[in-house]
């Protein structure tokens, strides 16, 4: 039968002088575990003494166990059952421990205490060599330092470490040199708590970790005196702050959807279009580059079967060039990190933005929802040239420019896989999506923009209006000044742009959107997002009443029906991409930034009478609202359409590019909810001006407003003609 076996443990511990005995743990000190066993006296001698009495047993004692102590000052060993005393040796001091029993499978502690006799401890309240006195570590202050400087002889003793629980410990620089065959240590202890425990170390070599302080027997344990108190005259203020949020890697499609957003805006478009064609060099540095690249591919490839439209077509052009160039960015605006830090409540210090994106899009640089596609089509190729991506001369071959540019091509003329280059899914489709949505077109449309373009083309063309009298009967666009050859190249071009029932149908096949008017009255759609609006009112209802809660600092508003909202918006927009999502939305962005450029034209300013001191952040918007006066359209001004554009953009794109159908965490939804809070509460201000239907109303016991935009406009504009 196998002998039991218990563990002993031996603390090896150093104390100096009275009164002080304060305890070092000793590091590398030697210990030696003896066995103690009782025997009757030697056979040579008698078993009684004088008058027949008992002689006293002796002890023998065997050396079971030899070894040093860790840097916690403590040596531990595995022992038969039996009694044992612990000796150990340290820097010339020896000493032994109280015998002690192991028995079968327990853990036995013991401790030999070495004297320090020539270790001292003086303390003082400020870290000056002058201040210093012999004390000791009992009269402690709460967050307030006290220094304490310990001193030895020069000899095998090299480090010294002070360590505390309950108290911050740092080690200060010597004050000079200390004396002659001295050694100095300096520390400073901060009391964090009610009682701190405190523990010297001392070792030979490098310097010693006791570790497990805090429940360490030999610790000393140290009362801690409360602060003083401070009387405070005045009012006094209290505050709270919103709940704290942490980072979340989607907040990278955030940061990418503002910044495509803000290099399509036409604040940036109009500084493009002054850079090619008025000679305004100021913005060289951001607009040279992709942007020169773009335009002379562009430009090489669109022609008009026209006499008199090269300024129609340059403009037109410069417009797709600029939107190739800037609808697809992956870096963050300068400010990015405050930006989120600011309205997503996240310790700037803890953001990372370079990681965010490293995280959030991977080595292949692609969007998490895309890549999810992706997987789906994991037996299709990754093509980088679309179908007929080739310059071919009449005889079929490779045109000599491209094949002195053949590095400008993904495809080489000479030779690889023409299999790969028929058939596959288009890389700059997958890796670089153009983050643009149909809906700033509907709302621009919905404002009247295409329309007052149109009675404006009617006029150009001597066509009177359907009315009694034509409000721009005295309309005379001269043929000196270049928006007359602007008009000329635009009517003439009417064949090759989108018509409104096109634009209607697609609007319908995106998001249920519909138009109101005789030339869509009678569209029968194949596929129609009838449930989009309903999904997207309530999230934007949703997260009107999580902003309440948000902003309500006693709580934490819960972030799970916004997350819910989301999937489901999300869900039914991704249904509807498909067919000519991939091209209208872009084509039809072309044709109405051209529009708000020709209507920003400073000659409209004569013909059309804005009101001057009304300030609009666009030069278009001024035009549109005063051709609605004059035709007698809603009286609901342009920039309500404008802000539901841009904002309802925003907001789509991050529904329609979250991976939301694979996040469970509500936290990504918070932080979603608060970056673009700016952008849905402007939604719902501009909704609720349009159409007179507030959808951050408390809507528990009813249901979500869905009902088509434009019925709301006709609905508005009838109660308008009848109160005029």
């Amino acid at each position: 039968m196998q002998e039991k076996q218990g563990t002993a443990i031996i603390h090896v511990l150093g104390t100096t002088p009275a009164p002080q005995r304060f305890p070092f743990a000793l590091v590398d000190a030697q210990v030696e575990i003896r066995k103690i066993g009782d025997e009757a006296a030697d056979a040579d001698e008698p078993s009684a003494g004088k008058g027949g009495a008992k002689r006293p047993p002796r002890h023998r004692e065997e050396c079971v166990a030899t070894g040093i102590t860790g840097s916690d000052g403590r040596y531990s060993t595995l022992l038969p059952e039996g009694t044992y005393q612990a000796y150990a040796t340290f820097a010339g001091a020896s000493g032994s421990s109280a015998p002690f029993h192991i028995c079968g499978d327990d853990t036995i502690d013991a401790t030999v205490e070495l004297p320090l006799s020539r270790f001292t401890i003086a303390i003082a309240q400020t870290h000056c060599r002058g201040e210093y006195a012999a004390g000791d570590l009992c009269n402690l202050q709460y967050k307030k330092p006290t220094y304490v400087r310990i001193t030895w002889p020069s000899g095998p003793v090299k480090t010294v470490a002070l360590f505390a629980s309950g108290a911050t410990v740092n080690s200060l620089r010597p004050l000079g040199e200390a004396s002659s065959g001295a050694q100095e240590a300096y520390f400073s202890v901060l009391p964090t708590a009610s009682q701190a425990f405190l523990l010297g170390g001392a070792s030979p070599g490098a310097a010693p970790a006791p570790t497990g302080l805090a429940d360490d027997p030999a610790s000393v344990m140290v009362p801690v005196a409360p602060p003083g108190v401070t009387s405070v005259e005045g009012g006094l203020s209290v505050s709270l702050r919103r709940s704290a949020s942490f980072q979340t890697d989607d907040l990278a499609l955030s940061a990418i959807i503002r910044r495509a957003a803000d290099a399509i805006s036409f604040d940036r478009y109009m500084d493009f279009m002054n850079w090619i064609f008025c000679g305004d060099r100021r913005n060289d540095s951001e607009l040279s580059g992709s942007y020169l690249g773009q335009l002379a591919y562009v430009d090489g490839r669109r022609f008009l079967p026209f006499t008199d439209t090269d300024a129609y077509r340059n403009i037109k052009a410069a417009t797709e060039a600029f939107l190739m160039a800037n609808c697809c960015i992956y870096n963050p605006l300068d400010g990015e990190a405050s930006y989120i830090a600011d309205h997503v409540a996240i310790d700037p210090a803890q953001l990372n933005l370079t990681q965010v994106f490293n995280n959030y899009l991977g080595s292949e640089k692609i969007l998490p929802y895309l890549a999810v596609i992706r997987a789906k089509l994991q037996d299709e190729r990754i093509k980088s040239s679309d179908i007929g991506g080739r310059n071919l001369d009449k005889s079929g071959r490779l045109t000599a420019w491209q094949l002195g540019n053949r590095n400008s091509w993904p495809i080489d003329p000479t030779g690889g896989d023409p299999v790969a280059a028929c058939y596959g899914i288009l890389r700059e489709k997958l890796t670089c999506p153009c983050l643009l949505e149909l809906i700033w077109s509907y709302w621009n449309e919905e404002g009247m923009l295409i329309q007052t373009m149109n009675v404006i083309t009617r006029r150009f063309q001597n066509m009177r209006s359907p009315g009694a009298n034509d409000p721009l009967a005295n309309l005379e666009i001269d043929p000196l000044r270049p928006l007359n050859n602007l008009i000329w190249g635009w009517v003439q071009d009417e064949q090759h742009r989108l018509s409104v029932v096109r634009r209607n149908y697609e609007y319908d096949h995106h998001y249920g959107l519909r138009l109101a008017g005789k030339a869509v009255d009678n569209a029968r759609t194949a596929d129609s997002r009838s449930k989009f609006l309903e999904a997207f009112h309530t999230l934007l209802s949703t997260l009107a009443a999580f902003y309440k809660r948000d902003d309500d600092t006693t709580m934490v508003a819960d972030g799970f029906p916004v997350l819910n909202a989301l999937k489901e918006a999300h869900l039914i927009l991704s249904q509807g991409a498909h067919n000519q999502f991939g091209d209208l939305p872009s084509t039809a962005r072309v044709e109405m930034l051209m529009l708000q450029w020709i209507l920003a034209r400073p000659e409209f300013r004569e013909f059309i009478p804005t009101r001057i001191m009304v300030a609009y952040p666009e030069p278009w918007m001024d035009r549109v609202d005063a051709m609605k006066k004059l035709q007698g359209w809603t009286d609901t001004s342009v920039l309500h359409f404008r802000n539901l554009a841009i904002f309802g953009e925003q907001v789509i794109l991050g529904v329609r590019y979250g991976n939301w159908n694979s996040i469970f965490e509500p936290v990504n939804a918070v932080n979603w909810a608060r970056y673009w809070r700016p952008q849905v509460q402007g939604y719902l201000h501009a909704y609720r001006s349009v159409t007179g239907v507030d959808l951050s109303v408390d809507v528990t016991n009813a249901r979500i407003d869905a009902t088509m935009p434009s019925a709301h406009l006709v609905k508005r504009l009838a109660e308008q003609r009848r109160s005029a």
